[in-house]
């Protein structure tokens, strides 16, 4: 990882005179491996934030959560995560379709810690993993190339309450986000979703929508 310094990241620790100790940093804690504490953080988490870069050379910052252990340590550098019914966009999936490179930054706000990863991913509707990630559209698979820890001072502490219900669970159904049931996104929704969305109740206006969405429907 000789590179992992730019001379940018040179000049501004030159000019803070913290080059010695980043140095010291790169050499101890960052890794191209995981360590048993990286595996046994990742695995207790129900949700980490995913950076992609996409076509015009912007990253976008998109949260992934499930169950705990929805992250799969697969083997010393190689994480796996599902891509679970979204808004349609796929901007993450095709962003690692595009250009591949991704970060991911596992937090604790109950015991305040985190982890950063950076690597290469790929994703695939046909993988192996995916009968194990009920209604999982695609699977994720990265390859790590460094993997680091950061000081856990400024992690402000908050108090885990549930789960979302919205996370898919082996044999029950999951509900309906509300804004699939706004009118003027019916007749743009795939089929399957426009019969859930008829199922679940009467179409409502953006406005209705709106009073909800801060409660995160």
């Amino acid at each position: 990882m000789s590179d992992f310094y730019s001379s940018s990241h040179r000049s501004l620790q030159d000019t803070f005179d913290t080059r010695r100790l980043a140095d010291a940093l790169q050499k101890n804690v960052v890794r191209t491996t995981l360590a048993d504490m990286h595996r046994r953080f990742i695995s207790a988490s129900d949700f980490f934030f995913l950076s992609t870069v996409d076509h015009n050379g912007y990253p976008t910052v998109s949260y992934k959560g499930g169950f705990p252990g929805f992250v799969r340590v697969l083997d010393e550098a190689t994480l796996a995560f599902p891509i679970y019914d979204g808004n349609g966009m796929f901007y993450s999936a095709g962003n690692v379709q595009d250009t591949a490179k991704v970060a991911l930054l596992f937090m604790d706000f109950q015991q305040p810690r985190r982890l950063r990863m950076h690597g290469t991913a790929a994703v695939s509707e046909n993988d192996d993993l995916m009968p194990e990630y009920p209604e999982a559209q695609l699977i994720v698979r990265v390859t790590l190339a460094s993997i680091f820890t950061n000081c856990a001072r400024y992690i402000h502490g908050h108090r885990r309450e549930e789960a979302s219900p919205f996370v898919p669970r082996q044999g029950a159904e999951t509900p309906v986000p509300e804004w699939k049931r706004v009118d003027y996104l019916q007749e743009n929704l795939p089929q399957g979703d426009k019969e859930k969305a008829m199922r679940s109740g009467e179409t409502i206006t953006e406005a209705e929508y709106r009073k909800g969405f801060w409660k995160g429907l």
